[in-house]
């Protein structure tokens, strides 16, 4: 914003500076000094002896004589000179504002012109004020030390992502900071690097429908009643099926036994099809891993495959009890559901379905393993079940010692 009172040699210069410069307008000449163009037309008419208006205060210019002349033009021609350098810089200037933080790159700005021109006068052209300059470059090195950690944990932070094959979130990455060692740090900060280096944890996308009931078999009763809790391991187990969508082919169906104390995918089986084999397959690779299932509640859908008598026969033969949600509610088998949802995001990835079906069991089987090894969970405390069951919980056997 200009001044309100501009001193008589200001206006002296200014009709000098119009006057030097042959073709000018008044309205470009006003523009560079940064005035009104009525203002400066005043000023000239001031200068030629005439009267800008009936109300004007402007007081009649008296020529000077040859000395004072060429003082003005000296004058002029310097404040052209500056006029021009102010251009120049500003011009300059403008390559160090393409991006990032504008007071940072005024600084920098300063920092590498100053020998030329001078910190107060690179300041005041830039509108910056010194004691900023000189708190930014006392800060030089605590800042280049910020940002050498943070490309150091971002570095970190995108490796532990590929290593889950894309699939960590911000939680899970955090977790694996904190267990690698190093100074502490919060999911936000996690969060905010990944945002900056352009990486993301998988999405879930919309399930397919597997699960088909069949009105004429028995059905047993729900015995977790929504509960996927489980005070030991080997006790409560969920069951589910869903698919591998394989391009331009038949699907993979994948049926899954998780146990609801540490999340551990205890058994599993995949075929192309969807009959009673696929989940009593599952049920005995459980039964192979955890030695037996004497006493256990495995949880299911309403799945024909469930309510088999194939399946049933399985379940008495290894002294499982069966339980049943309700039909067509999905709430009532959320554990299987959201362990479902996981594996589809992790290893499609977005894709609408696998190459083929070999790419589809090799992709399945390195996730299912890696699930219990090294996955992480939100609800054991980002540790992986094999890991958590390990450290923490104890078995069936192991309570009914103590009691």
């Amino acid at each position: 914003m200009g001044m309100k009172h501009y001193p008589a040699e200001f206006k002296a210069d200014a009709v000098t500076l119009y006057r030097s410069k042959p073709g000018a307008t008044i309205k470009s000449v006003a523009g560079d000094l940064g005035v009104n163009t009525e203002t400066l037309r005043n000023w000239i008419r001031a200068a030629d002896g005439r009267r800008s208006g009936a109300h004007s205060s402007q007081t009649a210019f008296v020529p000077a004589g040859g000395d004072a002349v060429e003082a003005e033009l000296a004058a002029a021609r310097k404040r052209i000179r500056e006029l021009e350098e102010e251009r120049d810089i500003l011009r300059k200037a403008a390559r160090y504002f393409g991006d990032g933080d504008a007071l940072v790159n005024r600084c920098q700005f300063v920092e590498d012109h100053q020998r030329r021109h001078g910190v107060k006068r690179l300041c005041d052209i830039l509108g910056l004020a010194r004691s900023s300059f000189y708190y930014w470059r006392r800060t030089v090195a605590a800042r280049a030390a910020r940002q050498a950690a943070e490309a150091e944990l971002a570095a970190r932070i995108d490796k532990i992502h590929q290593d889950s094959d894309g699939t960590y979130g911000a939680p899970r990455i955090t977790a694996e900071l904190r267990d690698e060692g190093g100074p502490m740090v919060n999911h936000k900060r996690v969060a905010r690097i990944m945002r900056t280096i352009g990486i993301e944890g998988v999405r879930l996308r919309r399930r397919h429908r597997t699960t088909l009931a069949d009105p004429a078999t028995a059905k047993a009763p729900d015995l977790i009643q929504r509960d996927f809790t489980a005070a030991a391991v080997n006790t409560k187990y969920v069951g589910d099926i869903t698919y591998l969508p394989v391009n331009g082919a038949k699907p993979l169906y994948l049926a899954t036994v998780i146990d609801l104390a540490s999340r551990r995918l205890a058994g599993w089986a995949i075929a192309d099809h969807m009959r009673a084999e696929l989940v009593i397959d599952a049920l005995a690779a459980a039964e192979q891993t955890r030695g037996s299932l004497e006493g256990a509640i495995m949880h299911t859908d309403h799945g024909s495959q469930y309510a088999s008598r194939a399946f049933a026969e399985m379940c008495r033969s290894a002294g499982v009890r069966r339980s049943m949600g309700a039909v067509g509610s999905s709430a009532d088998n959320a554990a299987a559901e959201s362990f479902n949802a996981a594996f589809k995001r992790a290893t499609l990835k977005g894709r609408k379905g696998w190459p083929d079906k070999r790419q589809a069991r090799l992709d399945a089987f390195r996730w299912l393993t890696r699930y219990n090894t090294r996955r992480r969970h939100s609800r054991l405390g980002q540790r992986s079940p094999i890991a958590y069951e390990d450290d923490f919980q104890p078995t069936a056997t192991t309570l009914a010692q103590a009691a």
